[in-house]
């Protein structure tokens, strides 16, 4: 879409709900659910600085609103049931609220099958936007309050990289996409079908964004993509890497999420002699079996896996691991299974996000033989984040005694006094202290240590 065209769009519904909310007497409302992924929590910045261009205001419920918007994740099963009991919960606000937009966005709009029971299903669902289509929120809502119907749209021009407003409610941390889709095609994932192929944003793009993030104060920076370091535009990640780590100020720069097999050397020299970046990397492993990881389509070995670990290890020792595995894929036997035991007692990650495989449509895996018994996975499962627990505790008794410096979050939602922050590395510390920590970085003294947080006193700000 034209950037003219898409301007005298966004009028048009600014101007229509100017004159509705001078009749009601209040301005008009946009309500957001968020579903999945930080790919998604960035996404749905754009959806609010869309709708804020448009004249609507942030609403605290979904009652005060006259647009919802739900951007949806599709990654599973669970978490797509989860989202269409949220959608039916909306019902409610349509009938009291007739002229209410509701709108899915996201993953699951990118689901023919998923469309086809919104459409037929969820008679006040209004519209849905793919991932790459989210640019047409204007087009949408116009369409919709200019008396047009209902709208699916499945096949529309990616608008993804278009400039679009963004909306950032992270304060002191934000998200920055710098690549949209993947090429990986996983056999167990559903991304490349949902999110189309890679597309990377210009290395001058990025590089004004975070420039400007940096200039109004923001202190945790972190680089999105299905996954990053394939990024492909004029230069490749670790140049681009490279050049945001020489933007002047008092920063952190994280990234996520990488795949094994573009996991660089130069990428590894740009981690290790960076001045902004964390050191931490995360690094999906998904399964330590190689016949698994060959039905996966992930396209390395363990042994090529541990290579990158120990070329990170040997330039930043006390680098942080954290990593993705996957328990319960079609065939995996109980040999499988310890092997991936065993790298995870090789290895030694400071945290691993572990998930029993969830057959997804429309993937290669879901028609898969051998599909592993539910009880089978589960007590798989357990072993292995029993196991992780105490390995991750394992790497955090040693900063015990330790001073660390971490940027402070908010308080407790249980006790104000009580804050959380993130170390450069990316581990979760509790701690004492005020309102005027928030969005500083602090030092802390860690007295103590567990599996997935430590707790530590303030000791300098």
């Amino acid at each position: 879409m034209e950037k003219r065209e898409k301007g005298a769009i966004v009028r048009a519904v600014k101007e229509k709900n100017e004159a509705l909310a001078s009749s009601l007497g209040k301005p008009l409302g946009v309500y957001i659910v968020t579903f999945g992924c930080q790919q998604n929590e960035a996404d749905s910045e754009r959806l609010r600085g869309m709708a804020h261009e448009m004249g609507y205001v942030d609403a605290d419920t979904p009652d005060e609103a006259s647009l919802i918007l739900l951007n949806t994740c599709a990654i599973r099963e669970h978490a797509e049931l989860k989202t269409l009991s949220v959608i039916g919960s909306f019902k409610k606000c349509k009938e009291k609220n007739p002229s209410l937009l509701i709108g899915v966005c996201g993953c699951m709009a990118a689901e023919s099958h998923r469309v086809e029971e919104l459409r037929h299903r969820y008679p006040y669902v209004d519209f849905t936007l793919t991932p790459a289509g989210i640019g047409n929120l204007p087009s949408a809502i116009l369409d919709r309050i200019s008396g047009g119907r209902r709208c699916f749209y499945l096949d529309t021009p990616d608008t993804v990289l278009d400039e679009t407003p963004i909306a950032r409610t992270g304060g002191h941390r934000a998200y920055v996409s710098i690549m949209y889709g993947c090429n990986n095609f996983c056999s167990y994932c559903i991304v490349p079908y949902v999110r189309d192929r890679e597309r990377s944003r210009p290395s001058c793009e990025v590089v004004a964004e975070v420039l400007s993030l940096v200039r109004s104060g923001v202190k945790d920076i972190t680089l999105l993509g299905q996954n990053v370091n394939s990024y492909r535009s004029d230069v490749d990640f670790p140049a681009l890497l490279s050049m945001l780590d020489e933007i002047p100020g008092e920063y952190i720069l994280r990234f996520m999420t990488s795949h094994p097999k573009d996991a660089s050397d130069a990428l590894v020299d740009v981690i290790a002699h960076a001045k902004h970046v964390e050191p931490h990397f995360h690094l999906p492993l998904q399964s330590g079996s190689d016949s698994v990881l060959h039905r996966m389509n992930r396209r390395y070995t363990l042994e090529k896996y541990m290579g990158v670990v120990k070329k990170l290890r040997a330039v930043l020792p006390d680098i942080a691991l954290s990593s993705d595995i996957i328990v319960g894929f079609p065939g995996e036997t109980d040999e499988d299974f310890e092997d991936t035991m065993r790298a995870l007692e090789e290895i030694r990650f400071d945290s691993v996000y572990s998930f029993i495989y969830s057959p997804r449509r429309g993937t290669p895996a879901a028609e898969m033989e051998g599909q592993v018994p539910s009880d089978v996975a589960g007590a798989r499962f357990t072993r292995l984040l029993e196991r992780q627990a105490d390995i991750s505790r394992e790497k955090n008794l040693p900063l015990v005694g330790k001073e660390v410096r971490v940027l402070a979050d908010g308080p407790s939602k249980t006790d104000s006094s009580v804050f959380s922050g993130r170390t450069d590395a990316g581990k979760l510390v509790h701690f004492k202290a005020d309102a005027e920590a928030v969005g500083k970085f602090i030092t802390v003294h860690i007295d103590r240590a567990e599996s997935f947080a430590l707790y530590g006193t303030v000791t300098s700000k």
